[in-house]
This record gives structure tokens, C-alpha cells and sequence, in this order.
């Protein structure tokens, strides 16, 4: 019998049970939109993905829309709109698959790397080895896809418009964390400058390489806010306590900045009866934490979900030119039935951050608040913190 809380730290992405695919996964069925695909496609690519298994073989290849609509690919505008929408917008997008080598300089990977680095949609023509076939593919990290096939043949048939910035970056010798960071300081969204990095457009030039999507997005999140970490730990500490909070698609994310150095603490509560929580009777509540100096150690707990949080928040401080210790919880409830990907956390944590805060002059005022917004007790949380194993004796004042 495994641990009541191995699906919540698995999410179905490290076949901790040892079943594959994963049995919470394999429950779902979405009726896709399109129903029927041919073996030839010709229209806009909006984006490229990247597959891991088989590594270093990876299947990369560029997604096909089969609808021409500017959300598709767009999670940085998806706040706000429903569960049905968004897997219907995604069952429209097809993915291609090649497998290569993670170093290949193939005219496909040239190929993907410039639908990657191009500022709208590039029109692909390719023909598959059968016809696209609708599996349901969620994640928790990746955003749902539509039909898949394997490419036969494939070209660019129309102009690629390349941002100068992104050309110009991609054709330095820089590493991959001073690239990612100038293309995000010149206003191009981590989810773009993500793609270009899984695309292998990224780095010097001698150690470039496809970097599988699910990988990709971590490191990104990782990288960017490592770079607004070394302003914000200059930065004035904030004075009073400030409570943030947002919720989208079941997930409700409750912030408090506090007083202090730069500290962060997050904690995902899933409830039973949320994505991977379905045996469970009470909510499982896991925790991460890093001090001053940040972590060494990868967020095993978390995954995905706390670097995408992390982000989130280390953002607003960064425009905020402050510094805070940082409780941030987020609690999952059991109306998240389907992982749409980690975009979900990073955009709610963003979100938290765009309504004016609730402000406390103590700490304890704060917690109080807090308790009245959450699901689980505050104490519950407390007694798993880190942060509060060290507060300062003015805090409860």
C-alpha cells in the first residue's frame, strides 16, 4: 500500500507508484473538438514542444493549430476562463513529433528553433506518418495537448519574424541565465523565453541543446527569479504585514508578506477529492522553504508548483523595490479535477498581486485574517513552518 500522500507529491510526472501511465491520468477522457485530422496540415505553428522520454532521444516537433485563434497558446491570458474552454482550445493544437538527438543540428531543429524564437504564428506545412491521433495528455506541468503524430516531412511556408532582441541574444555567446534574463528585462514573458530555451536557441553555442518541455519550465521560473532575487535582496524591508490573495480554477492562493530579509515559505494543501488527492480523507498539506541565500536542493515536495509560486511573488517584490519574509499557502480544492498545467500556479500567484492588499500592523492581526480565508486552520500551517520555528519576539506584539 503506498503512502496516502505519494500522488501528491508524484502528480503524476515521476512514476513514484510504479505504474505507467499514471492511473489518475489515465481516468480522464475529454470529447476533443476536433474529431478528425488528416495526414497532411498546413497552417499556423504558434509554439513547439519538446518531449523527455527516451532521453537523450527526445520527440520534438512544432504544434499545429487547426484553429486560428491568438489564445491557444497564450496561458499568460487564460486567467479568468473556464476548464471546457481551455481544453478546447487546446484539443485544436496538434503535436508533431521527430525524435532527435538533444544535440542535433538537423534542419527540423533549426526549423522548430525558429517557430520558437518568431513573435506571432509561422505558417508549417507537414505531412504525418498517420493520421493525428486524440489521446487526452494532461500534466501538471505542461498545458493539455491535442491530436499527436509523427512528422514524415515538414518545411516553414511562410516568413518568420524574429523580435530583434530574441535575434540578437540568440546569436551571442551567452549563457543561457544572462540570455533568458535580458530577452525578460526587454518585456518578453517567461513563457516565451521558456520555449526558446526548450527549442535549444539559448546558451553557448558549443553546449546548446533541446531541453524537454517539462524541464524547461522549472528551470526558467528558476532562473528568472534567481536574477530579481539579486535586487530584491538589496531592497528596503517592507513595514507592515500584507495579506495577498487570489483564486482561479479551485486554486486559492492566500500571501503574506512580512516584516524581515527575504524568506519564502510555500505550502500546497490538497483537499480529497482534488486532482491528487482522491483516496485521501483529510487535506494533505506539504511544505518547502528557503532561506536568505536560497536552496541548494530541488524542490522534490513541490516540484513545478513552487517555482512557479516563487516567481510569482519574487515579481511583485521586485516591482514593489522591497524585500519580505514570505507565507504563501495555496489550497487546492476538489473542483480541480484535471491538471491544466503549472501556468495555473503562476498566474494565480501573479494575480495576488494585482488587487490592494489587506494591511496589519502585527503579525497576529495578519494570522487572524488569514484563518478566516483558508479552508485548513491557520495553525495547521503554522506548525509545519519553518519560518515560524525563528520569528522575532515584537512579531505577536
Amino acid at each position: 500500500m503506498r503512502p496516502a500522500n505519494l500522488c501528491v507529491v508524484c502528480k503524476g510526472g515521476r512514476n513514484l507508484c510504479g505504474n505507467s501511465p499514471c492511473p489518475l491520468l489515465a481516468r480522464f477522457f475529454v470529447k476533443p473538438k476536433v474529431q478528425f485530422v488528416k495526414e497532411e496540415f498546413f497552417g499556423p505553428s504558434p509554439n513547439v514542444f519538446v518531449g523527455r522520454y527516451g532521453y537523450p532521444k527526445v520527440s520534438v516537433g512544432p504544434l499545429g493549430s487547426i484553429e486560428n485563434d491568438e489564445l491557444i497558446d497564450a496561458p499568460q491570458n487564460w486567467f479568468g476562463m473556464d476548464y471546457q474552454k481551455i481544453i478546447e482550445l487546446r484539443s485544436m493544437l496538434i503535436r508533431s513529433k521527430d525524435s532527435q538527438d538533444i544535440f542535433s543540428r538537423s534542419r527540423i531543429v533549426a526549423d522548430v528553433q525558429e517557430v520558437a524564437m518568431a513573435d506571432r504564428p509561422v505558417d508549417v506545412e507537414m505531412a504525418f506518418k498517420h493520421r493525428p491521433f486524440y489521446r487526452p495528455s494532461f500534466s501538471d506541468m505542461e498545458q493539455p495537448m491535442g491530436p499527436s503524430a509523427q512528422i514524415k516531412s515538414m518545411r516553414l511556408a511562410g516568413n518568420v519574424h524574429v523580435p530583434q532582441i530574441v535575434e540578437r541574444v540568440t546569436s551571442d555567446e551567452l549563457k543561457a541565465s544572462e540570455a533568458s534574463f535580458i530577452l525578460y528585462e526587454k518585456g518578453q514573458d517567461v513563457y516565451k523565453i521558456t520555449s526558446i530555451f526548450s527549442s535549444g536557441a539559448l546558451g553557448m553555442s558549443r553546449r546548446r541543446k533541446l531541453v524537454p518541455t517539462r524541464w524547461s519550465i522549472t528551470a526558467m521560473d528558476d532562473m528568472i527569479t534567481k536574477r530579481l532575487l539579486e535586487a530584491v535582496r538589496e531592497s528596503p524591508e517592507i513595514s507592515d504585514f500584507l495579506v495577498f490573495e487570489a483564486e482561479y480554477l479551485h486554486n486559492h492562493f492566500v500571501i503574506l508578506l512580512m516584516p524581515g530579509a527575504w524568506e519564502f515559505e510555500n505550502f500546497e494543501a490538497w483537499s480529497p477529492g482534488s486532482t491528487w488527492a482522491a483516496g485521501l480523507k483529510s487535506p494533505e498539506i506539504i511544505e518547502e522553504y528557503e532561506p536568505f541565500h536560497g536552496r541548494k536542493d530541488y524542490a522534490d515536495k513541490q516540484s513545478g508548483g513552487y517555482y512557479a509560486a516563487r516567481l510569482g511573488v519574487v515579481e511583485a517584490l521586485h516591482t514593489m523595490k522591497r524585500q519580505a519574509r514570505v507565507f504563501s499557502i495555496r489550497e487546492i480544492y476538489e473542483g480541480y479535477q484535471i491538471p491544466l498545467g503549472v501556468w495555473v500556479v503562476r498566474e494565480v500567484a501573479r494575480h495576488a498581486f494585482k488587487s490592494k492588499p489587506k494591511k496589519f500592523t502585527t503579525l497576529r492581526q495578519a494570522l487572524d485574517y488569514m484563518g478566516t480565508r483558508l479552508r485548513s486552520p491557520i495553525d495547521s500551517y503554522k506548525k509545519k513552518s519553518m519560518l515560524f520555528r525563528q520569528m522575532r519576539l515584537g512579531d505577536f506584539a
